[in-house]
């Protein structure tokens, strides 16, 4: 075959190459999401899509992929080709796998769409905890080592990672940690008493705290949360905690590495403009959760951030499987 032959054919792939993707899409496109049916994720993923499929111009099938917290959902993804018709709508979990021990893929395969929100943790106490704030609270466990009972859901839940934040800010708490199967009957044992304080997501905790069954101690985050504007941030009780905040659950719209730019982009502007409508943004503050539409390096810097502070949290308090360290994953 001849020199010029092999650059017309060259040429001519590249050329079908751009087209394809300025033609992008001309097919469904799957969106597989990592968790089940009436979930956060599913709720968050099902309520923006329509948005961003109008202003992309394309269809977008969702499926639900379960098992393996999320991991078979991003391995199926990982393996699929780099076109821009396969996305993984998914949540944090994939930045714990390593460490974990529940794979060897996270989001470093994977380009970001878009975070689209993330949740903001906050401590909440019973209401007849002797205490009515942070430094309070401090006192009281200093003073009564080994008598606070604080709710907890498993390793690498929220409640975890928040008890683990406060261990290395402030020096290991001498608390007890009650375990539950989630969030909700951890809130409910709170309301009831069997546990006095309960890091949790704010949008799990705001219709209690506005229902005066349980108060609020302290927010997790960098700035004043509109919902709670007398809420104290715990970092202005203690400055260390900005080496990891801002740090929540969040939600975002992933395309495997070597997925073309143009496709990218394509992608990126529909869900930033699906994410601008009302009853998504009324969806996402009723819930309490904090917008954030970010894609590109911005979003690569949240990830990688939220990677190092929450696996290291973890393995310095005897909760991971491997050492961050074997991934590369640097202390923050």
């Amino acid at each position: 075959m001849s020199r010029k032959l092999i650059g017309a054919l060259v040429a001519f792939g590249l050329g079908a190459s751009v087209a394809a993707a300025q033609d992008y899409p001309t097919k469904e496109i799957q969106g597989i999401i990592q968790w089940g049916a009436g979930g956060s994720t599913d709720t968050v993923m099902r309520s923006v899509t329509p948005h961003a499929e109008a202003a992309l111009g394309g269809t977008i099938v969702m499926q639900n992929m379960t098992g393996a917290v999320g991991a078979i959902a991003l391995n199926h993804v990982a393996g699929s080709d780099a076109d821009g018709y396969t996305l993984l709508m998914g949540a944090e979990n994939p930045m714990l796998y390593k460490v974990m021990g529940l794979g060897d893929k996270d989001y470093a395969d994977f380009i970001p769409i878009t975070l689209l929100a993330r949740g903001t943790p906050m401590l909440v106490a019973n209401n007849d905890a002797p205490f009515d704030d942070y430094p309070g609270m401090l006192d009281y466990i200093a003073k009564n080592p080994g008598e606070l009972r604080f709710g907890a859901t498993g390793p690498g839940g929220l409640p975890s990672v928040i008890t683990a934040m406060m261990n290395t800010v402030e020096g290991e708490l001498d608390v007890i940690a009650v375990p539950y199967d989630g969030d909700g009957p951890a809130l409910t044992a709170l309301q009831g008493g069997a546990v006095d304080v309960m890091p949790a997501v704010l949008g799990a905790a705001i219709e209690g705290i506005r229902a005066g069954s349980m108060k609020p101690i302290a927010i997790f985050d960098v700035e004043q949360n509109e919902k709670l504007p007398d809420v104290p941030l715990v970092t202005a009780y203690n400055e260390g905690y900005n080496t990891y905040l801002p740090w929540g659950p969040f939600f975002g719209v992933f395309a495997p590495n070597g997925t073309p730019d143009d496709v990218v982009a394509k992608l990126s502007a529909a869900f930033a403009e699906g994410a601008k409508n009302p009853d998504f943004v009324k969806l996402m503050d009723d819930r309490g959760f904090t917008m954030m539409g970010i894609g590109g390096a911005e979003a690569v810097e949240f990830l990688s951030k939220w990677q190092q502070g929450t696996a290291w949290l973890l393995q310095d308090a005897g909760l991971t499987k491997a050492s961050p360290e074997e991934f590369g994953i640097a202390r923050p």
